[in-house]
């Protein structure tokens, strides 16, 4: 670790005196790289092989629109104040070495974000990837430097080390060079971070409700539910983890999943599945994250009916399938008697994460007031969980969502730092 950062400040050195055609030029061979066809069919594939988790054709969209979609230089808007004593501008300048930290969930999409995103603010990034996902993410670093290379860019503005490892992440958080620290991971991971003393950015957990009102379009909430707790098998935190419906319209809403490719569980069926992707501490198994529903069903001796996508089962509000966050396609859905009940409900669920939350309404008033209640980083309205991200909804895209540090859906200015470049007396023509 202590040489991949000896590499990269090297490297960021040497990046001071490139022109900011220059860095348009770098960021986009990344783009090009990340792109060819042949590469996201290799990096969909091997990341649900190499992990054992997620959908090779939602990893596909996903690294897709972390590559075209993640901003780049565009971002740095400069301001500018002008008058009698003046000019002074505001720009954002580069950190310096920025460590980043990558979660098995989104391997290759992070690094591809991350990538972008911080050349374009100036930097170099030292990779911490997950060990799970450690040869794809070597293999993903040297396809990134060799696009770079081949346009001029500095060696090793880019760089990751050869073993993954708790030790070396923590080397890398502590290395006095590296300014600024980036986790895109779990709870412990963020914690860690904020604990160094350093600038920092944490993209944690999340735990999204979504709530559906009886004012609702039952079936297109729905296809909406099933479309976005099923992505990448419910891998991404932004991803519809319980449902909180008004009992009004709770049955319809359960017949419509179904219709959809949900599948309902019974009574008996929800005690087995408990058993098999639960701990003896009610907690989710990790072996069971991110694998598809049609093998959960497997697991307890049910055939799966084709194209299941989703399984549901109606709980109650403190039912670890609602509690927790599984990170597989299974929901609890919870009844309340009403819209106002059923935010509150939703606000207590989310666990003050401010991660995503999604409403399906047709009433402006009641979608106005989960999205003031709640405060999440992401709040999706009648459409499925990863139009938030910048797949199907307008925006840019990112997996790097920072609730705990307030950056949000990060982008290249989040990766620099605002500079005041103060001129008395002149440059002001009016």
């Amino acid at each position: 670790m202590d040489s991949a950062v000896a590499a990269a400040a090297a490297a960021e050195r040497e990046y001071l005196t490139r022109s900011m055609a220059d860095r348009r030029r770098y960021v986009a061979a990344i783009r090009e790289v990340m792109l060819d066809p042949d590469n996201l069919d290799y990096m969909s594939v091997q990341a649900v092989q190499q992990t054992g988790m997620g959908d090779v054709g939602h990893k596909y969209l996903k690294n897709k629109a972390a590559a075209e979609l993640t901003p780049g230089v565009e971002d740095l808007v400069t301001e500018a104040y002008s008058g009698d004593d003046g000019l002074t501008t505001v720009e954002y300048s580069a950190f310096g070495v920025i460590g980043a930290i990558t979660p098995t969930t989104n391997p290759t999409e992070t690094i591809t974000c991350n990538s972008i995103g911080m050349l374009a603010a100036g930097n170099a990034v030292v990779f911490s990837p997950h060990p799970r996902a450690r040869d794809l993410s070597l293999w993903q670093v040297q396809q990134i430097n060799r696009a770079l290379r081949a346009v001029g860019a500095p060696d090793n503005l880019v760089v990751t080390v050869a073993e993954p490892s708790i030790e070396n992440t923590t080397a890398m958080i502590a290395h006095p060079a590296v300014r600024m620290i980036v986790a895109t991971g779990g709870p412990g991971i963020v914690k860690t971070v904020l604990a160094s003393g350093k600038k920092a950015i944490g993209a944690g957990a999340g735990n999204p409700p979504v709530v559906v009102d009886e004012t609702a379009d039952i079936d297109h909430a729905a296809k909406c539910i099933v479309d976005g707790a099923s992505f990448d098998n419910n891998l991404p935190c932004t991803a519809e983890k319980e449902i909180i419906a008004v009992d009004a319209i709770a049955d319809l809403l359960k017949f419509s999943l179904v219709k959809h490719g949900a599948y309902e569980l019974t009574a008996d069926e929800r005690t087995r599945l408990e058993g098999v992707i639960l701990t003896a501490e009610r907690r989710p198994v990790v072996e069971w994250m991110g694998k598809p529903a049609s093998a959960i069903l497997e697991a307890i001796g049910v055939e799966p009916p084709p194209g299941v996508r989703l399984l549901v089962c109606e709980a109650t509000a403190d039912h670890p399938f609602v509690v927790h966050e599984l990170m597989m396609p299974v929901l609890g859905l919870v009844r309340c008697p009403d819209v106002v009940s059923a935010i509150d409900l939703a606000c207590e669920l989310e666990h003050g994460n401010r991660h995503t939350a999604i409403m399906h309404s047709q009433d402006v008033s009641n979608l106005t007031r989960m999205g003031r209640l709640i405060q999440t980083t992401v709040f999706v309205k009648n459409g499925p969980s990863f139009t938030g991200i910048g797949i199907g909804g307008e925006g840019f895209c990112t997996f790097t969502i920072a609730g705990p540090t307030g950056e949000g859906l990060t982008r290249a200015r989040n990766f620099a730092r605002s500079r005041r470049c103060v001129l008395v007396g002149d440059l002001n023509v009016r």
